[in-house]
């Protein structure tokens, strides 16, 4: 039990760092911010093909486009969604709308389910939880909220914005990825994580393409290192070991020694962490409403889950697959 608490809150801390890089490259955005983590991650996922070349041969054509589908919408798109919110919006909103995943999951799984089982949930058990996190939400937004400033309040509502299409994409990614591992043999969960970060390199240098493109229309030049180049490639190179290689080694870990129902709840360390450090980045204590509001969406998320929780433990897929 202490490893796997151990390994989770190891894997929230470093998950939690792609929450401040939006921060620490103000200049860079979401897209290129994207660009960068994934084709530093998808140069080591060519390291550790290696050790899956077997079971990668087997991939048909239909599995290499369904592993870049997700590698699109589960890489790609949620984290140039993410960054860009941060930037926008800052960073405590934003992260506690990705703090609802484990619900928005839960609730999405239920609704497409054709098992007749799942849709027996009496919905009247999720209005209390769902009624909790929305005032939790209320309490903080109501926090970052300056009315009467078109300027900010055009930016900030456009960063929640994005933070919904973030949320919507990491609730789509773990259902799908599921879906894909149910039809497939045992012992392909490394293997097919693999198989992500390899798709993930030729998408992350089209969209560097595609950037490169559009400074060229606009500026008449490319600058694709941007004014802090040391720093945003030492920070790419970072977040792809850490947060994207490292972390969900430690996630594997955890889900392996814990029970799922406690594993599933122990994700809340991502939004903590992240809240934590982007307090660290504004120096400053959260007010007393943000305190409040971000323990009324962990109590709410908690219940939700409770309520969710099936008879039968949930399958290992829907957790963050290892790309080891």
């Amino acid at each position: 039990m202490l490893a796997g608490l151990s390994a989770a809150l190891g894997a929230g801390l470093l998950w939690g760092l792609v929450f401040i890089v939006p921060l620490l490259l103000p200049d860079y955005s979401g897209a290129m911010l994207a660009a960068g983590r994934y084709a530093a991650f998808g140069v080591l996922a060519i390291v550790l093909a290696r050790a899956d070349g077997a079971a990668l041969k087997r991939l048909t054509r239909a599995d290499w486009i369904a592993a870049a589908k997700l590698a699109l919408i589960g890489n790609m798109l949620y984290f140039a969604a993410l960054a860009s919110a941060i930037q926008l919006a800052g960073v405590t909103v934003p992260t506690m709308i990705i703090g609802t995943l484990p619900v928005a999951i839960a609730i999405t799984a239920k609704l497409t389910s054709g098992d007749a089982a799942d849709h027996g949930l009496p919905w009247g058990r999720l209005l209390l939880p769902l009624a909790v996190i929305g005032l939790g939400l209320l309490l903080v937004h109501g926090q970052g909220a300056h009315a009467g400033d078109i300027a900010h309040d055009a930016r900030y509502w456009s960063g929640l914005a994005l933070a919904g299409v973030a949320l919507v994409c990491w609730t789509w990614y773990p259902l799908n990825n599921s879906y894909w591992l149910r039809r497939q043999p045992a012992g392909l969960a490394r293997a097919w994580a693999t198989a992500q970060g390899l798709m993930t390199l030729p998408l992350a240098l089209m969209a560097l393409a595609g950037i490169a493109l559009w400074q060229w229309a606009s500026t008449g030049t490319v600058d694709l290192a941007g004014p802090r180049p040391g720093v945003f490639v030492l920070l790419m190179l970072l977040t792809g070991l850490l947060a994207s290689w490292l972390g969900t080694m430690l996630w594997n870990r955890a889900s392996h020694l814990l029970p799922p129902g406690l594993a599933g709840q122990l994700i809340v360390f991502e939004t903590l962490a992240a809240l934590a450090y982007g307090f660290v980045w504004y120096q400053r204590w959260p007010t007393l409403a943000e305190v409040g509001g971000i323990t009324l969406l962990m109590i709410g998320v908690v219940l939700a889950v409770r309520a969710f929780r099936q008879r039968r433990a949930p399958p290992a897929e829907l957790e963050r697959p290892t790309p080891v």
